[in-house]
């Protein structure tokens, strides 16, 4: 197996970004299912007409059995996105509820570029706004902040390495006042594709899609990027369309990662991803699920969901503590058309 990480050092530039307006989740369209509860008495609430959800009655307090685990899993499988409120869980227990999940990623490709890591451990990703050197409110200028704007685009994780991600939890240890943003916004990219037409269906079958992290960083800030080219560093390859192995449906497999379509022409291929990411942005498949304390967690399925995050009023003013753990996909899709075993990762600053 290869296990080979590469990373790639962005020089530091004076740049500030400006603060993203709060976001104004979009109207549901359509029917929402009725509450209900598991066999094992977890209840589920539906948020949106076909995915999504909150989930209650588990006491995170206590350690979760295998066979709760199963009841979630189900859940997750089914939902694509599950918000568990005030589970108030540490960061140990945090780990070990992920590790039911599958094989754990880690920060380590992110500390290799020069990142500090201000968590205690490497399984733990920060996704918040904390200077690891202050412990305060990171600046708009800081290579973390600037790098993090993309994250306001429709993404999934890591399908830039070459073993993409499966699962990720996002824990909120501390979340800005109310009102001043910071909530995510999901996409269902198993019903936006059920929702293609059989042409559409047929002409991307087979298409493979080169995945960049340096390429959606560059997108949203390319003014900070302009000296990065995604085609001189890794590109991972996973198809387009893909059998949702947990649930028998089919994904399309679509992010702001994407930089281009194996073996179609520069502007067809520009042309069809900008096509994709309209289609599955359109509102119908789109849930904004706010963060409302401390201690809420979602879940949600990479390889059956888009997301991203909203940004607010609160950046570069209070605090957003948030840890991710991130699970490496289990399917038999994980290394996409990377080569079997295939391990090599890419981190940024």
């Amino acid at each position: 197996m290869s296990t080979t990480t590469t990373t790639r050092t962005v020089k530091p530039q004076a740049f500030t970004i400006e603060p993203t307006p709060v976001w104004t989740p979009l109207p549901l369209e359509g029917h929402i299912p009725s509450p209900y509860t598991t066999p094992s008495g977890l209840k589920v609430v539906s948020l949106h007409p076909s995915f999504g959800c909150e989930l209650s009655g588990v006491d995170w307090a206590k350690p979760i059995p295998e066979a709760l685990y199963r009841d979630i899993r189900d859940v997750v499988d089914k939902y694509g996105v599950v918000a568990c409120r005030k589970t108030d869980l540490t960061d140990e227990a945090h780990i070990a509820f992920s590790s039911f999940f599958g094989d754990l990623d880690d920060v380590r490709p992110y500390i290799d570029a020069g990142r500090k890591h201000r968590l205690a451990y490497p399984e733990l990703f920060d996704a918040g706004n904390i200077d690891p050197n202050t412990g305060d409110v990171a600046p708009l200028s800081a290579a973390q902040v600037v790098g993090n704007k993309a994250n306001e685009l429709f993404h999934v994780d890591s399908s830039f390495n070459a073993r993409r991600a499966g699962h990720s939890m996002l824990l909120a240890h501390i979340i800005p006042p109310a009102g001043m943003g910071g909530a995510t916004e999901f996409a269902d990219s198993r019903t936006a594709y059920d929702d293609l037409s059989v042409e559409k269906k047929k002409q991307l079958e087979g298409l493979v899609a080169n995945h960049s992290l340096f390429h959606s960083r560059k997108t949203a800030v390319p003014e900070y990027f302009k000296e990065t080219d995604p085609m001189k560093l890794p590109l991972s390859k996973h198809k387009l369309v893909q059998k949702h192995e947990w649930s028998g449906r089919k994904n399309l497999y679509i992010a702001s990662y994407v930089h281009h379509i194996e073996g179609m022409e520069s502007s067809e291929s520009t042309a069809l991803v900008k096509e994709l990411i309209a289609h599955v942005s359109n509102p119908k498949y789109r849930l904004t699920v706010p963060w409302v304390q401390n201690g809420d967690m979602i879940i949600w399925d990479n390889t059956a969901v888009l997301h991203r995050a909203t940004g607010g009023s609160y950046e570069g003013r209070f605090k957003r503590d948030m840890r991710r753990t991130t699970v490496k996909d289990m399917s038999s899709s994980r290394f996409g058309l990377n080569g079997e075993g295939a391990d090599w990762r890419v981190g940024l600053p």
